[in-house]
């Protein structure tokens, strides 16, 4: 069996191969150190420009699987790629410790004030008087309780967050005191302190987090009151840039953290920066040494299963988009 596998990888992951196995490299630029038209599997290492993945593609006829180390892979279904027939599998729940530590440190920033004490430590001002919040018996809106949103829920209820999630298919799940279906958290937006947007981009989900969800509105047109926190570690597109712009220039909402948006990197004009309660982290909340050891992992288990003819863990439907 013959595998496309990325340069840096390489001596990751032979050591864990079968003996009869071949690996032709491939490095950021899609170049490849030989014949790749027999091989049938790629795992590749987060691309970011889909002309590199159909240069690889278009040189492996014989792909049958493919591994994505991201969670989404809305970038990786082109209607190129949407054209061959490849089991695509994602790397769903690797990333969701170091996200969901990140979540918690933008909740515990935002309830305990911690950038204006930052500020007044380096300014040497003895202030006090801060409207510092708890997180018992505040409300968490997680929409999107899949692998990272039921990591966030473990590490938020210890914290004694009532913990409210929403998946496409709902199910009792531990650490939340509710889980709804897809669109039902809409209603429940005027009880919420902390929504977490945790769902992939999907033509459903593009641009979701709207001026309806941003701004304070009687029921049933149900919005979040104006001292909630927003916090986005999904995909910049899943939130209105402009309607976000609004929301905390007038004050809709109290806050946000958002450690993606939709142009990366943030362009040094965007208004985003200078934006009053606004927490930005260059989408680094998921960087952890033990990432990229829980990425091969579950390559490694998931070559073992190909071999053997078992199912895969996380496959993407490319149909729902994730």
């Amino acid at each position: 069996m013959k595998l496309i596998l990325p340069l840096d990888l390489v001596a990751d992951i032979e050591p864990h191969l079968p003996p009869d196995t071949e690996v032709v490299r491939v490095d950021v630029e899609g170049n490849l150190d030989g014949d790749a038209s027999d091989a049938e599997v790629y795992f590749s290492w987060f691309l970011s420009r889909s002309p590199t993945l159909h240069k690889i593609i278009e040189a492996a006829p014989a792909l049958r699987w493919h591994h994505a180390p991201n969670a989404g892979v809305n970038h990786i279904l082109t209607p190129t790629y949407l054209k061959r027939d490849i089991i695509l599998t994602n790397g769903a729940g690797v990333h969701g410790i170091p996200i969901a530590e990140f979540v918690i440190t933008y909740i515990l920033a935002h309830a305990k004030h911690l950038p204006e004490l930052y500020a007044l430590q380096a300014e040497r001002h003895w202030k006090r008087g801060f409207a510092i919040q708890e997180l018992t018996d505040a409300t968490l809106l997680i929409i999107g309780a899949g692998g990272i949103g039921q990591e966030i829920a473990a590490r938020a209820k210890p914290f004694g967050l009532k913990i409210i999630g929403s998946r496409r298919h709902p199910q009792e799940l531990p650490n939340f005191d509710k889980v709804v279906g897809a669109d039902e958290w809409r209603s429940l937006l005027p009880g919420v302190d902390y929504v977490v947007i945790a769902t992939p981009l999907t033509p459903e989900t593009k641009e979701f987090i709207d001026e309806s969800v941003l701004r304070w509105r009687s029921p049933p047109k149900a919005s979040l009151p104006n001292h909630a926190y927003l916090i986005n570690i999904a995909r910049g597109g899943v939130v209105d840039e402009s309607a976000l712009i609004k929301a905390l220039t007038e004050g809709w909402i109290a806050g946000a953290a958002l450690d993606t948006v939709n142009s990366e990197p943030l362009p040094p004009e965007s208004p985003l920066w200078s934006l009053p309660n606004i927490f930005i982290t260059p989408h680094t909340s998921g960087h952890s040494p033990k990432s990229k050891q829980r990425s091969i992992a579950l390559f490694i288990d998931n070559l073992k299963r190909y071999q053997a003819g078992q199912p895969l863990r996380n496959v993407v439907d490319k149909e729902a988009g994730y």
